[in-house]
């Protein structure tokens, strides 16, 4: 606690006893009961906050450009190339590039492919499932998500997948409460998949992100309701189920170190968006 009469920590400009003071005299009482509790720097300011949804708001044009543009023919550098012009043409910066080292301005990820999939020359077929994953820097504030796309005629098997991995997604938001759990997220995500035959992947999961690319915490998208960091308001983080039709576990590719595959070669999809936690409930801010 600080005087009540002191400026916040927040930045804000309030006097502490309009601003965060009673917030802080719940983050006390819940850690005296023994809960886990978020620290400071996990909590985003208003200032904070304005500029990850401007980032956002570059992020989300990217990947509606790519959703008008996407179709079978198209490589996945072209695909690339249009998240990467139009980010550098609204302001922004692609998070991605030349970020421990990976080459490009986004993840595509097709079929089989987990996650992180390198945009290269491979042509985009009929039947084809991708995910675009892209992550938008402005202002020094960060904004990811990803979608999946269908490319032509898929299967009904992959049609399923794409549809129930995004209502995983969509549960996983609408569990999240102010003062709830964090294994909350987890354990809806788990119950819808593996309901759907699906298995969850455990290597990755979402994470903090606004000031930085990646933040604590950790967003498991298996776990027990009632458990886990407390979700206090002012957080902000993706969530982004990995749904396998198979098999959970995976391999990374070899040659370049980055691409993620499933072990048993079944399909794999992916949904991200970054949310807020606020007063009410939680504010989508990129998707």
């Amino acid at each position: 606690m600080i005087p009540r009469n002191d400026p916040c920590w927040c930045g804000s400009g309030k006097k502490y006893k309009k601003c965060h003071e009673a917030f802080d005299r719940k983050i006390a009482e819940l850690k005296k009961h023994g809960e886990k509790v978020p620290s400071r720097k996990l909590i985003k300011t208003e200032e904070d906050l304005k500029w990850i949804r401007e980032a956002a708001k570059i992020n989300n044009g990217a990947l509606d450009l790519v959703a008008s543009k996407i179709k079978a023919g198209m490589t996945t550098d072209e695909v690339n190339e249009l998240v990467h012009n139009y980010t550098i043409e609204h302001g922004g910066t692609p998070a991605s590039l030349g970020y421990e080292g990976f080459p490009k301005s986004c993840c595509i990820s097709i079929n089989d492919q987990i996650c992180h999939g390198i945009p290269d020359d491979t042509v985009l077929e009929d039947g084809d499932i991708v995910n675009v994953d892209c992550t938008t820097i402005y202002h020094g504030h960060y904004a990811d998500a990803s979608r999946m796309f269908c490319i032509g005629e898929v299967s009904e098997e992959a049609k399923r997948l794409v549809d129930v991995t995004k209502e995983c997604m969509e549960a996983g938001i609408a569990a999240v409460k102010p003062w709830g759990h964090l294994g909350d997220i987890g354990a809806v995500i788990q119950e819808i998949a593996h309901k759907n035959g699906y298995s969850v992947v455990r290597d990755y999961c979402g994470h903090g992100v606004g000031n930085d690319f990646h933040e604590d915490p950790y967003v498991m998208h298996v776990g027990i309701k009632d458990t886990g960091m407390i979700l206090a308001p002012g957080m902000v983080f993706t969530i982004e189920p990995m749904i396998n039709q198979g098999v959970a576990t995976l391999f990374i590719d070899a040659d370049n170190d980055w691409t993620s595959y499933t072990d048993d070669g079944k399909l794999s999809a992916q949904w991200e968006n970054t949310i807020a936690v606020n007063d009410d409930g939680v504010e989508i801010i990129a998707w």
